[in-house]
């Protein structure tokens, strides 16, 4: 069961975090940005005026937006041409990228405010060298006072480079510069107890101090442009900013000075608390950042040693192995339920974990004729999910 916050004890979370907050990511999505026409022009400047508004009281705030498709069909290149392959969706995001900076330049330059843009694709994160550069120009950025405006790079994009939402995006972001807080502004006021259209006892979650399953359900409690897809995937950006020691901001984003009011203490919105225990950066890296190229499959007492004892992982207790994978590559780790349990970086390649699998580690040399390591999985090398 998710544990209940009172309204009072909410609000001194909130106010102290809120207060607390350094460094800020605020992700803006289409379903606020544009409207028939195009760009939302008021949101837009509202966008510029908040922003601004943090980074003067001595903040360092980076935008994730969306929008440069949406600014793409405002030039009418096509015509009515409905588009609907991606390489003309790829053509819009490469005529609206400029539009889009075009608009958000002159919305920020009215404040004094210099900003720039970063466009990235999911490969950038996902090779540990890059990672770190990105993570470099954002706070070279920050240094000169400079605002960075990031968004998926949807020129190049394809299937397998996507990050998937700007959520995702957002979240990735927020826990690579150690963001001490992740705003995430749609079409939505808050979550719901139940749907407040049908049920009459239904209520505002205005805190959330730990994202569970009960808490996920509320996303098919909110009315959204979005639907419930779109909301559960902020719900759980918001879970991954938590387990990096961050707090979280679902709310309005139409609303004029959002921003403004929500640190200067008013309750809008819902906000989920920061995990008591926060994972390390590389653990973040490995866990949420990179892609599985295969999975382990664990019987109930590898389960238990990694999720209740912290160990590694032992050839013992993987009973079968799915994909093609060489060392040092990613995989998850499931149970016989085919349930999450963790992410992690392998010692063998996965025709060699085929040979050893149920097997103690003291035969590996026996079968595999070479032994690198007693584990597949070295402890320091896995993250719980």
């Amino acid at each position: 069961m998710t544990q209940k916050i009172s309204l009072e004890d909410g609000l001194y979370y909130r106010q102290t975090l809120f207060d607390k907050a350094k460094r800020v990511v605020i992700k803006v999505g289409s379903a606020i940005l544009t409207d028939e026409k195009g760009m939302n022009q008021r949101v837009v400047d509202n966008i510029a005026r908040d922003l601004s508004f943090l980074r003067d009281t001595g903040r360092e705030v980076i935008l994730v937006s969306s929008g440069a498709v949406a600014a793409g069909r405002k030039k009418k290149v096509f015509g009515d041409h409905v588009i609907t392959s991606i390489r003309e969706k790829q053509a819009l995001a490469a005529i609206g990228q400029s539009c889009l900076m075009h608009t958000y330049d002159q919305a920020f330059s009215q404040y004094g405010q210099t900003i720039a843009q970063v466009l990235l694709t999911h490969s950038d994160l996902a090779e540990r060298n890059r990672y770190l550069n990105v993570r470099n120009t954002i706070l070279t950025l920050f240094q000169f006072g400079v605002i960075p405006i990031i968004n998926e790079n949807d020129t190049v994009c394809v299937e397998e480079l996507r990050f998937g939402d700007n959520d995702t995006l957002g979240a990735m972001i927020a826990n690579m510069i150690e963001a001490d807080m992740f705003i995430c502004l749609t079409d939505v006021e808050c979550l719901y107890t139940g749907n407040p259209h049908s049920d009459p006892d239904a209520s505002p979650v205005y805190t959330v101090s730990e994202v569970t399953p009960e808490i996920e359900s509320m996303a098919g409690n909110v009315k959204s442009a979005l639907g419930t897809g779109g909301m559960q995937t902020k719900i759980r950006a918001a879970k991954m900013v938590s387990s990096c020691g961050g707090s979280s901001f679902i709310g309005p984003g139409r609303e004029d000075s959002i921003l403004s009011k929500l640190f200067s203490g008013e309750m809008i919105g819902t906000f989920f608390l920061p995990a008591k225990e926060k994972i390390q950066q590389r653990k973040h890296w490995i866990g949420y950042i990179l892609r599985p190229k295969g999975f382990l499959v664990l019987d109930d007492g590898a389960r238990h040693a990694l999720t209740n004892g912290g160990k590694s992982l032992l050839p013992s207790g993987i009973v079968a192995v799915e994909g093609s994978f060489g060392v040092g590559e990613p995989v998850h780790c499931v149970g016989l339920d085919h349930k999450l349990i963790a992410a992690g970086l392998v010692n063998y390649k996965s025709t060699d974990i085929n040979k050893i699998k149920q097997r103690r580690s003291t035969e590996i040399m026996r079968l595999l004729g070479f032994k690198d390591s007693d584990e597949v999985v070295h402890r320091d090398n896995l993250v719980l999910l």
